[in-house]
């Protein structure tokens, strides 16, 4: 079982090892992007045909700003760079996910840590050692 202070060091390293990978990460862009097919409604077109799949591909970038559903189209040509884009934020949000999350258990390691280099006076009673963390 690892000490206190080792807990902290694996902590601090981890914390610094998401950073490095952060600062790694390239251009970014939140959002979905769809492949849509449309029929143009001319009666004679070979849209129209039962079962036809339609003119297309065109492609959308859907997100949310402020509320509400933004799209805008992508050109066929583009599309690599933003699948890309969107992995990127992707990745981005993971990692900053997983930051918070261990900066949160370095927090906790660390008052843990301070709490145990606290000798108790006399007599006195430590109490139970409780997790710090959410409740269920």
């Amino acid at each position: 079982m690892a000490t206190t202070e080792e807990r902290v060091q694996e902590l601090e390293r981890k914390r610094a090892e998401l950073k490095a990978r952060l600062a790694e990460v390239g251009d970014m862009r939140p959002g979905s992007l769809v492949e849509r097919y449309r029929r143009c409604g001319k009666v004679n077109c070979h849209c129209a045909g039962e079962g036809a799949e339609g003119h297309g591909p065109s492609w959308s970038l859907t997100r949310e700003v402020g509320g509400k559903t933004v799209t805008r189209v992508v050109p066929a040509n583009a599309v690599p760079e933003v699948r890309e884009q969107i992995g990127e934020y992707r990745r981005f949000r993971g990692l900053t996910r997983e930051l918070v999350e261990a900066s949160e258990q370095l927090c906790d390691a660390r008052l843990a840590a301070e709490r145990d280099a606290i000798p108790p006076e006399d007599g006195e009673k430590r109490g139970s050692r409780r997790r710090l963390g959410r409740k269920s």
